[in-house]
């Protein structure tokens, strides 16, 4: 596949701090076609005829996908009014990539035994922690392999798997009172480098949109998700996971049910990682965590607006899943409507316990040129005495009269040139070096866009 394509980029025009992705990375570039499939569904009104249900493509898309030569692609068009492509899981091979042409939704099944690992093991919720869907898309060992075009692919999630009244995220809310949901995931990237998003809208994943491991080089570029705000629980947008470096999200727009971006860092690790230029609305925030086990090092979030999220910047983790997060770099963001605005918090509860053997530091985090209005909590909650967070604020602004409250443990504040008015903190073993300093925070007028349609 050609080199753009492989290795994906983004030019940071006007930060003094440079990305953290170690690669030099460019706009990708659309591949040749090895072979055009036409649509032969019609979806009006977003919505497949129930006598359509089970004219599933999966075979065609496979088949072109597996006679691919590298460096080519599998191009999905319209043909007439035919727009939609019916599928359950699909794996992508080395240097191909799948295409989804403007016009055209590809959607995923809904009959839960297409994405079953075992008889019966999806479309339920299990007491056992099982890995028991496969995904939409599954990337295994395939570098270089890609997802692209103006198209979209939609899961699906809130509407009843067939056979069933019951959709893919009603069984995350059965799941609220014990067990775990079997729901597939929209695209999952496994040992496979230089992966690439680009163009294409993702929606209604029954649980994570993407999710990328044990791999160096993942670029989401130009990539819409849209997932209703609530209802539809452990929608995460972009969690790049375990093991993963080199990692670029530019220019998407991302609103989910669950975290717009999380970096987990579970065992392996995870580092070098540039987030910039993207505009978040409803969900979870820009977070990393709560996995940290593995450290999670050398991350800048840079150019971001936040619109209405129920958590702004976040750094989550606790005493079971705790670990060294460092040398992060929040710069030019601005948040605004959200609950919690600034979250760096050490009892994070939605999964294991407070307390345990793996206790979460974090250090080194600058926040540089943050702005917030609309009020909320303001939150840097360490851990203990030893394992504390250590701070730099320089240039971070309530820029309204909204009502703030916050919370300090366990932290080091360190106040650079640039200002901050946040309320500084007394006690709770927090510490505050520097003297804040006056100044005017720049407008985020410009920042915060509809989302696009």
């Amino acid at each position: 596949m050609r080199s753009a394509l492989l290795a994906a980029s983004v030019f940071i025009a006007a930060l003094g701090t440079p990305a953290q992705d170690a690669r030099h990375v460019t706009e990708p570039i659309v591949p040749p076609a090895c072979v055009t499939l036409e649509a032969q569904l019609a979806a009006p009104n977003h919505a497949l005829a129930a006598e359509d249900e089970k004219k599933l493509d999966t075979a065609r898309i496979q088949k072109a996908i597996d006679g691919c030569g590298k460096g080519h692609g599998v191009y999905l068009r319209t043909s007439g009014e035919k727009n939609a492509f019916l599928s359950g899981p699909l794996e992508l091979r080395p240097d191909v990539a799948l295409i989804i042409d403007k016009g055209v939704t590809l959607y995923a099944s809904r009959d839960a035994a297409q994405f079953a690992t075992a008889p019966g093991s999806c479309g339920v919720v299990t007491q056992e922690n099982l890995h028991g869907c496969r995904p939409l898309i599954s990337i295994q060992h395939a570098s270089g392999a890609a997802v692209m075009g103006a198209g979209t692919i939609d899961g699906r999630g809130g509407a009843p798997m067939l056979g069933t009244g019951t959709s893919w995220w009603q069984l995350a809310e059965q799941a609220r009172a014990g067990g775990r949901q079997q729901a597939f995931r929209l695209i999952v990237a496994d040992h496979s480098d230089n992966f690439t998003l680009y163009g294409i809208t993702l929606k209604n994943s029954p649980n994570f949109h993407v999710t990328f491991a044990h791999g160096a080089g993942f670029t989401a570029w130009g990539v819409t998700i849209d997932t209703p705000q609530r209802g539809a629980r452990n929608t995460d947008g972009i969690d790049p996971g375990i093991d993963a470096r080199d990692v670029t999200i530019t220019h998407s727009s991302i609103r989910t049910g669950d975290d717009n971006v999380a970096i987990k860092g579970g065992p392996g690790g995870a580092e070098r990682m540039t987030i910039a230029h993207n505009h978040f609305y409803w969900g979870h925030g820009m977070s990393i965590g709560s996995e940290t086990d593995g450290g999670v090092n050398k991350i800048l979030v840079t150019d971001l607006s936040l619109d209405g999220p129920d958590n702004g910047l976040r750094i989550k983790s606790n005493g079971s899943r705790g670990g060294l997060t460092e040398n992060v770099t929040f710069d030019d963001v601005c948040v605004r409507n959200s609950p919690n605005p600034l979250v760096f918090d050490t009892a994070y509860t939605a999964a294991g316990t407070l307390t345990g053997d793996k206790k979460p530091s974090m250090r080194a985090i600058t926040l540089h040129n943050v702005r917030v209005s609309g009020g909320g909590k303001i939150s840097f909650n360490g851990y203990d005495a030893t394992h504390r967070i250590a701070a730099r604020l320089d240039g971070v602004w309530l820029t309204d009269q909204a009502k703030y409250s916050d919370k300090f443990a366990h932290s080091d504040v360190f106040l650079g040139f640039e200002g901050t008015n946040l309320h500084l903190p007394t006690g709770d073993d927090t510490t505050v070096t520097g003297t804040p300093a006056e100044g005017t925070p720049a407008s985020c007028q410009e920042k915060f866009l509809p989302f696009p349609q």
